[in-house]
């Protein structure tokens, strides 16, 4: 079964505003088959604390701005690799070098890509190709 429709909204609402604070390789991925616990991960990154920090806030308030609150949030503190979730998708907002010590787009390379719109796309910062 593949990601529910509010999944895919909410991933793509917090695609945007990652998008909106400069993140780097935006990727959504459906994970609904092969993971129980949600239905989609976001993977972003940013080339700073700071900036990873600022991509954090620009989601959580984008998803709180549509009623949705995040279940958990790891890693805040140290602004490395942040974790967000909330319940039918979890974001990883990541720093660069993190991104690509730990590659998580290649360990869920078999998941489908969730589409993301064209000004996520089209910004530069979003790599569709897996």
């Amino acid at each position: 079964m593949p990601a529910t429709p509010t999944a895919v909204e909410l991933t793509i609402a917090a695609a945007i505003a990652a998008a909106d604070k400069k993140a780097e390789e935006i990727i959504a991925l459906d994970v609904s088959e092969r993971f129980v616990l949600t239905d989609a991960f976001l993977v972003t990154s940013g080339s700073s604390e700071r900036q990873v920090s600022g991509i954090v806030d620009g989601i959580e308030e984008a998803l709180h701005a549509r009623g949705v609150k995040a279940v958990r949030k790891e890693g805040v503190a140290q602004g490395r690799w942040v974790l967000l979730d909330y319940g039918d998708i979890i974001v990883h907002v990541q720093h660069s070098e993190d991104r690509e010590f730990y590659a998580l787009e290649r360990l869920w390379r078999d998941c489908p890509v969730i589409e993301l719109p064209a000004e996520v796309r089209e910004s530069g910062r979003a790599d569709q190709g897996l």
